[in-house]
């Protein structure tokens, strides 16, 4: 082990850019209590609006907005009637616009739709899809949008991808601004990768200036917008508290002091209000993996390493005697959580769920381990040897089989069983998450001497340049989400919060690191997002 005045490494982390007494100073007038009635009244008016539209593409932008407002999830029944009967109908007649939100909307609730809907928009003589249509640009947008619903195989989707894509990148300097603006964030980031309320907040302003919108459903959306602000203001003021009472910030000051980013993650995993156990529990697993993880990568020796990994793996308190100081404080927390957890499966659910929760903290340090043995013996693994230990080591799988257990669902053992580790939607999603950290993260993890990152390794593996491998690997992230899209038909309709949050981690992945580290070291654009969604609410003038 390192002797007491061994140099250490640093990376070097920026304090938190959050004050604690900030945090716990957050407060707003929509709380729920004062505005829980006029909530109800909007709603009762939007469920009358959706039963009294029967025009299809009326129905279907309706529904779209909703969604994309993020006030679906309060008319989950009514949508789910809706779309049942929207698959019955014939719309053997609609244009492009209607045919691709029709698609969309039908895949992402499960139906399989075959993508044949759209052979009436190409050449019959030559095959590809029509030239003209081009000059429309809604619905190219909307093909664009719905070919993002694709499955592995389906070559005529990402033949609409391809085609949709050239003529709205041709578009864009002659749209009006707004127009352009909406054009190219979907190119940057289709609708289907978004994180939910990110999504929500930036649509409020874009539906606000829609002459065809709802007045009624633009309020509800303001008000639910601001009263589950509330909802997560309440949660980050017990998280500030459990935080600053663990005592990592003195005790690992190595490690990144990230609550509110922390945070970011469990509510894109999962936002809606009345999850928020679930959501805590997620912000505290993740404060306590980023220790680990910064443990891992920076601080500890190898030998430490190994003694720490034997020590979870055996799961007792005894293990950690021969642990240094700053790793017993790990140790015991992440202990202590997990026994947490496990105490209220067997009270909430009679159902020891301890087995799976050291087993996947075990699976996790382990995956860390292997890197640190890599880092140690200067050893650059193949691609397929990185992605093989990294989908596990980002922490994807532990995550959502630790928030399952936070659910309030009933949980059984068959049911515990889907958790294997070559679940197909959560190896897909955790995939998707390492690669985006990867292409956000990489360079400044490479300069602080971190082990070789997907981009490194393909880079060696085929002599090409950092530009060739951030293509191949945005590639692959792309292939991944049609892989993703798979465990949408076997679940569905009837949704499985297996591949919801699966689905919901991938998109808070992108959200996150779109424009760089978003957690590490720049953060401008998630402070930027954490403000927006947790500190400032949206001004509402009720008619």
């Amino acid at each position: 082990m390192k002797s007491k005045g061994e140099q250490r490494r640093s990376a070097n982390y920026h304090p938190s850019i959050w004050d604690p007494k900030f945090i716990e100073s957050l407060s707003t007038p929509y709380t729920y209590d004062f505005y829980g009635a006029k909530l109800e009244e909007l709603k009762g008016e939007t469920r009358r609006l959706l039963e009294s539209t029967k025009d299809l593409s009326m129905q279907l932008e309706l529904i779209d907005s909703m969604q994309r407002l993020g006030v679906a999830y309060l008319f989950q029944e009514e949508i789910g009637k809706c779309i049942s009967s929207i698959a019955c109908w014939d719309a053997t007649g609609g244009d492009l616009y209607t045919t691709a939100l029709r698609f969309r909307l039908l895949r992402a609730h499960g139906y399989s739709i075959s993508s044949d809907v759209f052979d009436k928009f190409r050449d019959r003589s030559r095959g590809r899809f029509l030239e003209s249509l081009g000059d429309d640009v809604l619905g190219m947008l909307s093909l664009y949008e719905a070919s993002h619903l694709g499955m592995h195989g389906e070559e005529d989707l990402e033949e609409a991808m391809n085609f949709s894509t050239k003529h709205l990148k041709s578009s864009i300097g002659k749209l009006e601004m707004g127009q352009a603006e909406q054009v190219q964030r979907s190119l940057d980031m289709p609708l289907y990768w978004r994180m939910p309320k990110s999504e929500a907040r930036n649509f409020i302003d874009v539906y606000s200036v829609d002459d065809a919108k709802s007045p009624v459903l633009l309020e509800l959306a303001k008000l639910d917008y601001n009263i589950v602000q509330s909802v997560y203001q309440k949660e980050l003021k017990e998280l500030s508290k459990w935080w600053r009472d663990l005592g990592f910030k003195e005790k690992l000051s190595f490690s990144r002091d990230r609550l509110m980013e922390n945070y970011l993650w469990a509510m894109g995993t999962i936002f809606e209000p009345q999850f928020s156990k679930c959501r805590m529990g997620i912000t505290k697993f993740v404060c306590l993996l980023t220790a680990i993880d910064d443990m891992y990568d920076i601080y500890g020796s190898l030998d430490e390493l190994e003694s720490f990994t034997d020590a979870v793996n055996r799961w007792d308190t005894n293990a950690m005697d021969d642990l240094p100081e700053y790793m017993k404080i790990c140790y015991l927390a992440m202990f202590n959580f997990g026994n947490e957890i496990a105490y209220d499966g067997l009270k909430e659910h009679g159902l020891n769920t301890l087995p799976y929760i050291k087993e996947e903290w075990a699976n996790l340090c382990g995956s860390y381990l292997i890197e640190a043995r890599w880092f140690h013996s200067c050893y650059t693994p193949t691609f397929d040897e990185y992605s093989g230990n990294a989908w596990i080591s980002v922490g994807g799988h532990a995550a959502i089989v630790h928030a399952y257990l936070l659910l309030a669902f009933p949980i059984t053992k068959s049911s515990l069983d889907c958790f294997k580790l070559d679940s197909h939607e959560i190896y897909w999603s955790s995939l998707i998450t390492r690669l985006s950290d990867d292409l956000g993260t990489s360079k400044a993890e490479m300069v602080r001497g971190d082990v070789a990152k997907s981009i490194q390794c393909y880079m060696i593996k085929e002599g090409v340049s950092e530009e060739e491998a951030r293509d191949h690997i945005k590639g692959i992230i792309k292939c991944s989400w049609r892989k993703l899209n798979e465990g949408l038909r076997k679940f569905q309709p009837k949704s499985s919060s297996i591949v919801t949050m699966s689905l919901s981690m991938a998109r808070t992945a992108q959200c996150i690191f779109q424009h760089g580290d978003g957690i590490g070291t720049s953060v401008g654009m998630t402070k930027h997002l954490l403000t927006s969604l947790i500190v400032t609410p949206i001004i509402v003038n009720f008619s």
